[in-house]
């Protein structure tokens, strides 16, 4: 079975339809053509621009310098239950970096409140669907996704992490089976079909009516360092507290023994719903998520949407002594990219450059505190692909 990356698939869907916007702040860029400095950021989507373009998802290695894009805000070990929006911001252009007072980013669509009370609907209709984002990045910890998927064919739930230089973690729920979860993993941004890194598992439980809880990263265990199981070395995912699915950094060397290929970089949490059933959609895409969207389809017409729904979403930060309400570093504020090392490794560094636009100079570290060797190679760009995403 075809697996598709969450990231490429959400970064072509708001690329197309922010281009307008983009295109008027700059040129394109990728990891052979750089923004130039009147333009410093490469956004996610590939565009150079100020502003927005240098906050979440700023591709480091495209920009005119890997200091252009605002530090990711750090980790912090948080529950957000979203029947409480008061932390979500639900107007992204109004975003400006502050991650003390905003936990979530409403990037595309619209959020319904559940009839249950059971926190939010995500929602999807013929004008788009909808992707929310977490302002924070974890680097190795758990995340506890508490929600139920949607069930229609051609409608796509994920739950991902996503990194600025695109490794990428991912819960997919491609319509039914609704006992059924997808697993995946992608390395800076590389999508290769030909080598899956995609893993199919059924479990006691129906993903639509059922609010289960699906783990990256682990499954509550006898102590908290068992628990953060996104490791350095490791990775886990989990339904329910039940492990189904172990990858290990070793089992990811290259063949020629030069790289590890295993997500190890600051992600941001993302959550969305998005329409793979298109009649534009290529049919290995309009196959996996079990067929063509059919907007006729009753709980469509009465609800007047497709959706998913969010109950809450647990994060526990792994210790880098760097927790923003600790005694340990209290002015660390951020991950900047720093470079490569000799091995072509590119290295994050802790930073208190403020994350928030309009302070200080773009880019500038104020401070070096200590180096984190992540991942290996420069940043991808994420290849165009021949579906539509809204």
């Amino acid at each position: 079975m075809l697996r598709f990356s969450v990231a490429a698939a959400a970064a072509l869907l708001i690329g197309l339809a922010s281009a307008p916007l983009a295109l008027a702040q700059g040129t394109t860029c990728n990891s052979t053509v750089h923004c130039p400095r009147s333009a410093p950021c490469c956004s996610e989507y590939g565009f150079c621009g100020t502003g927005q373009f240098c906050l979440g998802g700023c591709q480091p290695f495209n920009s005119y310098e890997t200091t252009s894009c605002k530090p990711n805000p750090v980790c912090r070990s948080s529950t957000t239950d979203f029947n409480d929006l008061s932390r979500v911001l639900l107007n992204a252009t109004q975003y400006n970096g502050n991650a003390s007072k905003w936990d979530w980013v409403l990037e595309k669509g619209a959020l319904v409140a559940d009839p249950s009370g059971n926190g939010q609907r995500l929602t999807l209709t013929e004008h788009g669907g909808t992707l929310l984002s977490s302002t924070r990045y974890i680097h190795y910890g758990q995340i506890d996704f508490t929600m139920q998927a949607s069930k229609w064919a051609g409608v796509v739930t994920a739950a991902i992490t996503m990194s600025d230089v695109k490794d990428e973690i991912d819960l997919e729920w491609a319509s039914t089976p609704t006992n059924q979860v997808q697993s995946n993993y992608f390395f800076l941004g590389v999508v290769n079909y030909t080598d899956n890194k995609g893993g199919t598992h059924n479990f006691s439980g129906n993903t639509f009516t059922d609010m289960n809880t699906y783990t990256v990263g682990g499954a509550t265990a006898a102590s908290a360092d068992d628990q953060l199981n996104w490791q350095e070395d490791q990775l886990q995912w989990a339904v329910n507290g039940k492990i189904i699915r172990t990858v290990t950094k070793a089992s990811t060397l290259s063949l020629d023994g030069s790289q590890y290929k295993y997500p190890s970089t600051p992600s941001r949490i993302q959550i969305s719903i998005w329409p793979a059933g298109l009649p534009t959609s290529a049919k290995g895409t309009i196959e996996w998520a079990g067929g063509l969207i059919d907007w006729n389809e009753p709980d469509y017409v009465a609800n007047g949407y497709f959706w998913n729904t969010v109950k809450s979403v647990s994060i526990s930060c792994a210790d880098e002594g760097i927790e923003t309400d600790s005694t340990i570093l209290p002015d660390t504020v951020g991950y900047s990219y720093t470079g490569n090392d000799t091995s072509n490794t590119p290295m994050v560094a802790q930073t208190n450059h403020s994350t928030v636009l309009g302070s200080g100079a773009p880019g500038a570290l104020a401070a070096s505190i200590s180096m984190i060797g992540v991942t290996a190679a420069a940043a991808a760009i994420i290849p165009a692909l021949t579906w539509s995403l809204w």
